[in-house]
């Protein structure tokens, strides 16, 4: 049956259905007066909670908010609330616990079992390591892996809260960039004057007046719009639907047919991984030499293109970006190339780019090269036209309240300026103090000595496992990992501390990634499990140790700080109206729906320019190419990557690792729904039904999947709707290492590459990989990673007074630091919620002004609040 609205909707109505004994109710059902129905919401949706003696017992989705909930939300969260994997007490692994002062057998991680401990026992070891870290290196060898925060859906997400303590004791070093985005949000804002990949779309209603044709590459909303760093409310699909109604062409380039291209018919041109760059140069190139493009838009609205059109007609390097040029890389014919350009530029064309795409090797080419070919046929600003880096992700093209949303917690200013690119974790481990280049700066790895993980899985996201785990093995002292589940970060960890789940604790939180119209409250639906808290309650007992709880509670309750953050907004509700509801509604100006990305530019270039150097669209870029960045020239080129099919050994296939259907991340993977990614148990691959009869696989069989960086076991499930020579796995299985070094449960990252994709953005390079498979004659067992460890008992006491505290914590005591602007206080404030703060000097301010206008409607600040802001960063940016 197709996964659409309506038989969804076929389903949900019909009697409540059972899962592992609870259940999903129907919309609209009245419950009787000894159940408790509970409004709340997650990444996966909001959802009234049906509670009952103090316990779960079914979801209840908002259909009139939400009209396709998924399975994510109406049994995932459901069946992971009390699984087996949950962290119900603090842990410490044995060999800390025996000897805390001295050795803690760091190669033992992973496979030492754990002793449970007391929270008062937990918080003084944790104590200790911390200062024992900051005592003897400074604050800078305290590392936080905790990112992006996407295991809770509120404002006062673990990281946050993390930052906001560590901030108070003198700092932490921190990840720079981020695994989704990483090349295009460094390289966009030189090209278009934003990132892009974060920032609002065209309106649906503009696309439905106006665009023929939509060009999806490498994209596939109706899986990746299913999840969102805030609440997803699945809107996307009715407008989607309505195009294909109207009328509206459908092409992807693909080398796989999506789920978007089987509900709306598109036509499918198969591309190998990591060409597309050859396929949007060659049809750029096609376009100008038949003289089929606007030159007239060209000379208007861009810089640089007599040295675009110089590499295209091949004037350095003797080679004509040809579409017979590009056949031979990307596998699409040229006549089909031609055929599509053409089709392009005679049709008022959206092209829809995902972000897979810029995750390989030079990633910062593809985003650009699509750009160049959308300004070549002069369609960037037009109504319905262009091209967009975020339809697939938070609903992009919701129309934009505008409205000023909630903001959590503050992080504060950071002392530590030192940052590692999320991709180059394990270099820094390995090489600390080594120099490298980011987006033209030159830049020092800091001298990591403890990790701080919370709310994040580092051993799912991090790039080629073994290599991290020999890393943290060889250089770490402490690892602590703070989370609801024993996924393999927190297996892998020297202390553990359980944190509650989403539906444990109460929050606040925004609907609408670009919409901004909705707020809703997450509260609380059930005690916690086992002795598990909430992170600000952690983070408040570590600031009682530091003596900075004053400072980091602000004399607050958690509840009035929520208040504080919703009465910040432009809700119109009272907070108790609010907190009862569930939810609030934000209204949007009718102008809105008629707003188009980049409209007012193309309108008048002069009057409102692209915050670039030139303020016009960068074809080439004076400025990258400045830089001089390893392996990033200064306009997109197509060079070949390190690993690809066009030097593939006999036998390899490359491998691509695509979000999940059925979770966020590695979030959901011990939840029943994972069942869907799934073959007896672990991570299911996709393989051509061509390339799995050359090696006498057949669907449902083993496999080993393996290369020089490690080995996967999966369970083949075998299409007809892959090219050949390409597999798939999907990324944010869990980890569990046989005897032989083989993940038993399908992790992708034991075979993906760590190497940065350039000097420019040090963005992750993990769609570029090639491997061998085989069918498996030899598991050793079934998947053991949705397990708990190994918890024993020990006769070992800490002596608490052994650790001398007081004295070092005095030790470490943070000065004050210099008395911040006005405008500073608030950037700190506001504009630092997702991931650790960005540096001022980090972009230009012509940078900041393009950023900031997507980043502002999120941080609740108001006119005179953002004026201040820029005024900060005005006089800190990066000169240029």
């Amino acid at each position: 049956m197709a996964l659409s609205r309506r038989n969804f909707l076929k389903l949900s109505v019909a009697t409540a259905i059972s899962a592992n004994g609870l259940a999903l109710f129907p919309a609209g059902k009245v419950f009787a007066s000894d159940t408790l129905v509970i409004p709340s919401a997650t990444h996966y949706g909001p959802f009234n909670a049906v509670v009952k003696n103090g316990k779960l017992i079914g979801v209840q989705p908002i259909n009139d908010i939400d009209p396709f909930p998924t399975e994510m939300l109406t049994k995932g969260i459901l069946s992971r609330t009390y699984d087996d994997t949950r962290i119900k007490y603090p842990m410490v692994r044995k060999s800390l616990i025996e000897d805390p002062l001295g050795n803690h057998n760091p190669h033992l991680r992973g496979k030492e079992p754990f002793v449970r401990v007391s929270w008062d026992t937990a918080i003084a070891l944790t104590a200790y390591c911390i200062a024992r870290t900051i005592e003897k290196h400074g604050n800078e060898a305290v590392f936080s892996s905790s990112y992006g925060g996407w295991s809770h859906a509120g404002l006062n997400r673990p990281q946050t809260l993390q930052g906001r303590f560590f901030n108070l004791i003198g700092g932490q070093s921190c990840c720079a960039g981020d695994y989704s985005a990483g090349a295009s949000g460094v390289i966009l804002p030189h090209v278009i004057g934003d990132m892009e990949v974060y920032s609002p779309q065209t309106a649906w209603k503009v696309i439905e007046e106006n665009t023929e044709l939509v060009l999806f590459v490498g994209c596939d909303p109706w899986k990746t719009n299913r999840v969102e760093f805030r609440v997803a409310d699945h809107s996307m699909q009715k407008h989607w639907e309505a195009f294909k109604e109207k009328g509206v062409k459908f092409v992807s380039i693909n080398p796989q047919k999506t789920q978007t291209d089987k509900e709306l018919g598109s036509e499918l041109i198969n591309i190998r991984p990591n060409t597309d760059t050859a396929l949007f140069s060659a049809m750029s190139y096609y376009l100008v030499k038949s003289g089929k493009h606007d030159q007239a838009y060209i000379d208007k609205y861009t810089v640089g293109f007599d040295k675009y059109l110089a590499y295209l007609n091949g004037t350095d390097d003797g080679v004509e970006k040809t579409p017979e040029w590009a056949a031979e890389i990307t596998g699409v014919s040229a006549q089909q190339i031609k055929d599509l350009a053409d089709l392009c530029m005679s049709k008022r064309t959206q092209i829809a780019a995902g972000w897979a795409l810029q995750r390989a090797d030079h990633g910062e080419m593809i985003h650009w090269a699509i750009i160049n070919f959308a300004s070549i046929m002069g369609k960037i600003g037009k109504p319905g036209q262009g091209a967009g880096f975020s339809f697939h992700y938070g609903n992009g093209g919701t129309a934009q309240s505008g409205k000023r949303m909630p903001i959590g917690l503050s992080q504060g200013r950071n002392p530590i300026t030192k940052t590692c690119p999320v991709v180059m974790i394990s270099d820094m481990l390995n090489n600390p103090g080594k120099a490298y280049t980011r987006d033209g700066s030159n830049l020092t790895l800091p001298n990591a000595k403890l990790i701080y993980n919370a709310g994040n899985n580092l051993l799912s996201h991090q790039q080629n496992t073994n290599e991290l785990i020999q890393a943290l093995n060889n250089n770490i002292d402490t690892v602590i990992c703070q989370d609801a589940w024993w996924c393999a970060s927190a297996k892998h960890a020297d202390i553990v501390l359980p944190a509650t789940s989403t539906l444990e604790r109460n929050d606040i939180t925004s609907g609408g990634t670009y919409s901004n119209n909705k707020i809703y409250a997450m509260r609380q639906v059930v005690e916690p499990v086992g002795e598990s808290l909430d992170d600000y309650e952690i983070f408040s007992r570590l600031a009682f140790m530091f003596n900075v709880h004053d400072k980091y509670t602000e004399g607050k309750t958690y509840l009035q700080h929520i208040k504080a953050s919703y009465e910040a907004s432009d809700a119109t509700d009272d907070f108790d109206t609010f907190w009862k509801n569930g939810v609030t509604h934000l209204s949007t100006p009718e102008a809105a729906q008629d707003w188009t990305r980049h409209g007012d530019f193309y309108k008048d270039p002069e009057a409102h320019p692209l915050h670039t150097k030139s303020g016009k669209i960068e074809l080439f870029c004076e400025t990258v190419a400045s830089y001089k960045a390893d392996g990033c020239p200064g306009m997109p080129q197509w060079i070949p990557p390190f690993e690809w099919l066009g030097n593939a050994k006999q036998g390899q296939v490359h491998v691509l690792s695509p979000h999940p259907w059925m979770r966020l991340h590695s979030q959901m993977a011990n939840a029943d729904v994972n069942s869907h990614e799934s073959v007896d148990g672990r991570q299911i691959v996709l393989i051509n039904k061509d390339d799995a009869a050359e090696r006498g696989v057949k669907d449902g069989d083993l496999v080993e999947v393996y290369n020089d960086r490690g080995a996967l076991l999966a369970g083949a499930k075998i299409t007809d709707e892959a090219m050949r020579g390409v597999i798939y796995i999907h990324e944010g299985a869990w980890l569990q290492l046989d005897s032989k070094g083989r993940c038993n449960s399908g992790s992708i990252n034991m075979l993906t590459s760590s190497q940065p994709c350039s000097g420019l953005s040090d963005a992750t390079s993990a769609n570029t990989c090639l491997a061998y498979f085989k069918k498996c004659s030899d598991p050793e067992s079934p998947n053991q990673a949705y397990q708990p460890p190994k918890i024993v008992k020990t006769d070992a006491q800490v002596n608490l007074w052994s650790l001398e505290l007081g004295k070092r914590i005095k030790a470490v005591a943070a000065a004050e630091g210099p008395e911040q602007s006005p405008g500073e206080k608030l950037y700190y404030s506001s504009c630092t919620l997702c991931h650790a703060a960005p540096h001022p000097s980090d972009f230009t301010y012509k940078q900041w002004k393009g950023i900031t206008t997507s980043m502002f409607p999120r941080s609740g600040l108001n006119d005179s609040d953002r004026k201040l802001v820029l005024e900060f960063l005005k006089e800190h940016a990066k000169q240029g």
